[in-house]
């Protein structure tokens, strides 16, 4: 075979050394559903291609002829908030490495090996939740294919199923290491799911009467369906007789909310409430290998806060999708700042060492949301998962797990939003490494910081704007909201893996 000749990419994995897959000397074919930053990104990359033909149609999927026809049960959790973990189609496996393999072939063909299909290949498939629910459990994917979200990502980004993971290893947590350490998972405001645990709540609300509570969709996002209430009339479609087993199939279920004590003492910052988003990507359940994004930013609420009018949505919900539709939003008021702005300001205002355990306090919450699903997500090494973290600081610098987003906002709402997110998935792809041009053991590529893997990540090298006199001893690899000059260091970092490898 010449040098020059292509190689599918399936086929450059037989015989190698490297256990990563190498895609060889090609273009790498990718596919998206979305068109936002991720295809200007995607289509910007060089030696990158896109498959051609509709993003949505999975080209490369072998379906069971059992299934063919049949609605996928790989959809997330009903209303009910049963966890479908675990649990697969008829008919498919899983095989000894991750993969989906199916062991019904038609005839002529080799087991576990679909037939492939030319334009239907691909490498790199940046798809939505929908499409991989649908098709997942029917697909086989090789060696160096990369698909973003694992099977049952809902388990942590739906907002009840989060708290009742969370719930449960705090439970076991305390059960196993004492009640001191169950304290590290106060970072969760009181939570009860509606309807199931509709009486459990009525009693809690009973001992705290007059203070606010915040209810929320279990399945919606941008903020939609959420409101505050003090009085129980306020929320008449829960009470007793809504919700119990219904006689007649037709009578309608009513939609999964969870209800949380609202914390009613946010910091401010010009009188104004906000929360931070963060950006997570998880490579590995198995073992957990989290990246913590160094940029991300703050959203202010477009109306000074005021406990007067819990009715008002642009003075308690910070969510963008809420705030453009405010009578004087003014994107350029400063509805957003940057995590690294956010941080000096802070900094400036409490010092170095309080501002450090606040956002030491976003690590924890970071990788105890992780662990609470870690034995429940159906690890599979070809997927990955970008998350969108929501954290809000109280006035004592608290902060707290308000969701987690699995399809974090990748539109950008400016240029300066546009750049961040545009580096973001640029980084995401530099980790994922599908050109191999890395070794394998950085920890920092980008603005992609080595958080955890199988325990936490120390830093071995200084940054002196976010740890004191320079220091590293025993330092958590962790820099949110530091300074972030990526494309520099992507060039250090690539010269010097390169030159690892080639000696």
């Amino acid at each position: 075979m010449s040098k020059g000749t292509k190689v599918p990419g399936y086929m450059q994995g037989k015989g190698s050394r490297n256990p990563r897959g190498i895609i060889g000397d090609r273009e790498i074919r990718y596919k998206c559903s979305l068109q936002n930053t991720v295809l200007d990104v995607l289509r910007g990359r060089p030696g990158w291609q896109e498959v051609p033909g509709q993003n949505n149609i999975p080209q490369n999927v072998q379906a069971n002829p059992k299934q063919q026809g049949q609605q996928s049960t790989g959809q997330q959790p009903s209303n009910t908030g049963k966890s479908g973990s675990g649990s697969t189609n008829q008919g498919t496996t899983f095989g000894n490495k991750g993969s989906v393999r199916n062991p019904q072939q038609g005839p002529g063909t080799q087991p576990g090996v679909p037939t492939r299909l030319g334009d239907g290949d691909w490498d790199f498939y940046w798809c939505d939740r929908e499409w991989l629910a649908q098709n997942y459990d029917t697909m086989f994917l090789y060696e160096h294919q990369k698909i973003l979200h694992f099977r049952n990502h809902y388990e942590l980004t739906r907002k009840n199923l989060m708290v009742k993971n969370l719930k449960r290893l705090k439970k076991q947590t305390e059960r196993e290491l004492g009640k001191a350490e169950g304290q590290s998972f106060e970072f969760f405001p009181t939570t009860y799911e509606l309807p199931s645990e509709y009486h459990i709540f009525v009693e809690e609300f009973k001992k705290n009467p007059g203070i606010i509570w915040i209810m929320k969709p279990a399945a919606r996002a941008q903020g939609r369906g959420i409101f505050l209430f003090r009085r129980l009339k306020d929320i008449t479609d829960w009470k007793k007789g809504e919700y119990q087993p219904l006689s007649d199939p037709n009578r309608e279920v009513p939609e999964t909310y969870v209800v949380q004590r609202y914390i009613e003492n946010p910091y401010l910052i010009g009188g104004r409430k906000f929360d931070v988003r963060v950006y997570v990507l998880v490579v590995s359940y198995n073992p957990l290998k989290v990246w913590l994004y160094r940029s991300g930013f703050a959203r202010f609420s477009n109306t000074r806060f005021s406990l007067d009018s819990i009715e008002d949505t642009y003075v308690h919900l910070t969510n963008v999708a809420i705030q453009k539709n405010a009578p004087d939003y003014d994107p350029d008021k400063g509805c957003k700042w940057s995590t690294q702005q956010l941080r000096k300001y802070l900094c400036a205002k409490h010092g170095v060492e309080a501002v450090k355990n606040a956002f030491k306090g976003i690590d924890n919450i970071i990788i105890k949301s992780l662990q609470s699903v870690q034995k429940i997500i159906i690890n599979d090494k070809h997927c990955f998962e970008m998350y969108g973290y929501d954290v809000l600081f109280d006035s004592d610098l608290k902060p707290w797990l308000i969701e987690i987003n699995a399809s974090p906002s990748l539109t950008a709402s400016g240029k300066e939003d546009y750049d961040l997110k545009f580096g973001l998935l640029n980084d995401v792809l530099n980790v994922l490494d599908l050109e191999n041009r890395l070794t394998g053991k950085e920890k920092r590529i980008g603005g992609w910081d080595l958080l955890w893997e199988d325990g936490p990540i120390l830093a071995d090298d200084g940054n002196m704007e976010c740890t004191p006199n320079g220091t590293t001893a025993s330092i958590p690899n962790s820099f949110l909201g530091c300074h972030n000059d990526r494309k520099r260091q992507l060039r250090e970092l690539f010269t010097a893996a390169q030159s690892i490898k080639k000696s």
